[in-house]
């Protein structure tokens, strides 16, 4: 065996990194070359325009194209040569079959030898990489593209190189040694969210890998890493099917900009390309059009967090269901046929009969109504003219005026919002239909509108997306998926975490999505890696979770502190951010119940300098200490985190409850929790 000792693994990374420097040194002067060279193309393209025919515009600008296209290429080579150049690999297994035994490194990406014959490094994607993430030392086998392939894994070891040395190197006979997950998980948050490559787990892999399923639905507890994993799994497809899709064919379905932020260093990390995002709301956007406001889903939580509106919560609720988007698509399937009467149409003694009309619109199935009915306003006073013009008789504009509102007269709609008000009429509950003031929407009937005019005029759909990640599907309803269903056509991965919902009365579970993707694939994610132990145990006293399973890590126990006087309160969170700047923490997030407490919060200490204020507005993450709503705060998480006002005068309510957990799950080493007057009944 090659490489036993630890003197010579390091005499081995030495040379890894000569070649490396090799390769980029070249690259750097190929891109240097070839940046200068596209300078003094487009100097003589522009100093000689004017003696150029067509012909040879055309040329010279094909000729800077191509050139500035294998300039881009080089350049990303070099980004990643530079990522090797830090840390080449974190792995090794030595697999044998009857071959022979063969040494395998994996890194973040691949590296071959100059004549490309042989891999120095494997890409953490490649499917014998797999093996390391699977297997202990023993018989294994992995599916390759040629097949399945069966051998022997002998040494399976891994190491941490950072900046070219290497700081340790550990012997592992299960998937990931328990020390370095251990060293990972008790080490202090970054700015963003990390790629996981090096401590991936055996069932996290298989997600990962998973090749087959149209739509996967991830449920995941939290700081299960189920975010991290989604994008792993792009990232996977990305190198797997490298031929066929790009990173600009994929979409995420991100709850805000913040958390886009968040997450935006984990693609470049591992090689590819930052993925375009999408807001619910900007979906909702361009399918309704700017004139129709809208309440956010942000506000409706917002709302409902500081008024016990009841009516509301009923109207969420049932919007909420599955019943409703089954009667919701009963009313829309039938709708043409029952409100549509077609009735004979005569202009200067012509006919035109309502069986002819009939016989139009079923001529066109899937065509929407209002299309059909515009088609019919281009389409039939053409027919008339033409008829009339081979009788003689004169055609006059007031025909087709005429003609035109004789259609339109055909159907009582003229809008969506006329033929979705209607459906609430048709159910004998026209009450469950409220706008705020005169003209904004309530967020509960913003997809269901969105849905009806899907199915009454054309929209446009994502046709160029190949693959969708939705996060925090459980803030989503059924009638929300039900317009992503029809909206995209490509594989989709779905996730989060069902005990984690902000608002109960609008929450999805597993089985109301698999109402709308009835094909899809389901797997769980129960271990959680974010919180100790004693975090977890304690979130887990507010809302339970049976399938919730805290990997072993201890700290501090979470601390609940009472004061008499609203001062006093204040004056230990000053004394908190005080600490917390001394220590070795990175982030500290002061999770309040609602935006307009943690703005309340931020004005009475934002003197104090590196404080910042996170809400529904902002677009990026900043380490330091971080001032939030509980809401804002999903997806993320801090090293430290405290909860103020933890009272009984503010967290009551059920939706109180399911938000004081999400607010402590956040934190990774340290919470703590600080009230005036009663504490909550969710705490005692």
């Amino acid at each position: 065996m090659r490489n036993q000792t630890r003197e010579e693994e390091e005499k081995f990374l030495q040379v890894i990194q000569g070649i490396i420097e090799q390769k980029y040194r070249s690259v750097l002067e190929s891109h240097t070359h070839a940046a200068d060279e596209i300078i003094q193309m487009k100097r003589y393209f522009w100093d000689n325009i004017s003696d150029m025919d067509g012909a040879e515009k055309n040329a010279n600008r094909t000729q800077i194209q191509d050139v500035s296209i294998a300039n881009e290429n080089t350049a990303s080579i070099k980004k990643g040569l530079e990522k090797l150049r830090k840390s080449p690999y974190f792995a090794r297994i030595d697999f044998k079959d009857e071959t022979g035994e063969l040494p395998v490194y994996i890194g973040i990406r691949g590296l071959r030898e100059e004549s490309g014959q042989n891999a120095l490094i494997y890409d953490w994607r490649a499917p014998i990489s797999s093996v390391f993430y699977d297997h202990e030392i023993g018989p294994v086998e992995f599916q390759a593209p040629g097949g399945l392939i069966e051998g022997e894994l002998k040494l399976k070891r891994q190491y941490k190189i950072q900046d070219g040395k290497m700081e340790y190197m550990i012997e592992s006979n299960v998937s990931i040694d328990d020390e370095i997950l251990q060293k990972e998980l008790s080490s202090t948050s970054d700015e963003k969210m990390k790629n996981i490559v090096a401590t991936i787990q055996k069932e996290q892999n298989a997600i990962i890998r998973n090749e087959e399923a149209n739509v996967l639905i991830i449920q995941g507890a939290a700081g299960s890493g189920k975010t991290s994993i989604a994008l792993h799994r792009m990232a996977f497809m990305l190198y797997r099917f490298k031929h066929t899709i790009q990173s600009s064919d994929m979409l995420i379905l991100s709850p805000n900009k913040v958390f886009g932020n968040y997450i935006s260093n984990v693609l470049p990390e591992l090689g590819e390309d930052h993925i375009q995002e999408i807001g619910f709301e900007e979906i909702a956007s361009e399918i309704l059009g700017e004139k129709i406001k809208c309440q956010t889903f942000a506000e409706q939580v917002s709302y409902l967090l500081e008024t016990d509106d009841f009516e509301m919560k009923k109207r969420i609720e049932y919007k909420a269901s599955v019943s409703f988007y089954i009667d919701l698509r009963e009313y829309l399937s039938n709708y043409e046929q029952k409100y549509f009467k077609a009735q004979d149409i005569r202009i200067q003694g012509v006919k035109l009969s309502a069986e002819k009309i009939e016989s139009f619109l079923r001529s066109f199935p899937n065509m929407p109504l209002k299309d059909k009915m515009e088609k019919m306003v281009k389409d039939i006073p053409q027919k008339i003219k033409m008829y009339l013009s081979h009788k003689g008789i004169e055609w006059k504009a007031e025909y087709a005026k005429t003609i035109k509102e004789k259609i339109r007269e055909m159907f009582p709609f003229k809008t969506a919002m006329e033929l979705y008000e209607h459906f609430y009429q048709t159910m004998n509950r026209p009450e469950l239909f409220q706008k705020i003031g005169k003209n904004k929407l309530e967020y509960s009937d913003v997809f269901p509108l969105a849905y009806t005019k899907m199915l009454f005029e054309k929209v446009e759909d994502y046709s160029y997306v190949k693959h969708l990640l939705i996060d925090e599907m459980q803030d989503y309803t059924p009638i929300q998926y039900a317009v992503i269903n029809r909206l995209f056509r490509c594989k989709i991965t779905i996730l989060g975490d069902a005990y984690q919902a902000v608002n109960p009365y609008s929450s999805s579970s597993i089985g109301k999505i698999r109402a709308i993707f009835d094909q899809s694939k389901c797997v769980t994610l129960c271990k959680s890696y974010r919180s100790t132990i004693e975090i977890a145990e304690f979130a887990q006293k507010i809302s339970p979770n049976p399938d919730m399973i805290p990997v072993e890590r201890h700290g501090e126990m979470p601390t609940t502190m009472q004061f008499k006087k609203e001062q006093e309160q204040t004056d230990r969170i000053v004394t908190m951010i005080t600490e917390f700047q001394k220590s070795k923490h990175t982030n500290f997030g002061i999770i309040c119940r609602t935006e307009k407490m943690a703005k309340d919060l931020y004005c009475k200490i934002k003197e104090l300098g590196g404080v910042h204020l996170l809400d529904f507005d902002s677009k990026e993450f900043i380490d330091g200490v971080i001032i939030t709503s509980a809401h804002m705060s999903k997806g993320l998480e801090f090293d430290q985190v405290l909860i103020p006002n933890v009272s009984s005068a503010e967290y009551q309510s059920e939706m109180d409850r399911k938000i004081l957990y999400v607010a402590c799950t956040r934190a990774m080493h340290k919470l703590e929790l600080t009230y005036v007057g009663e504490l909550s009944k969710w705490l005692k």
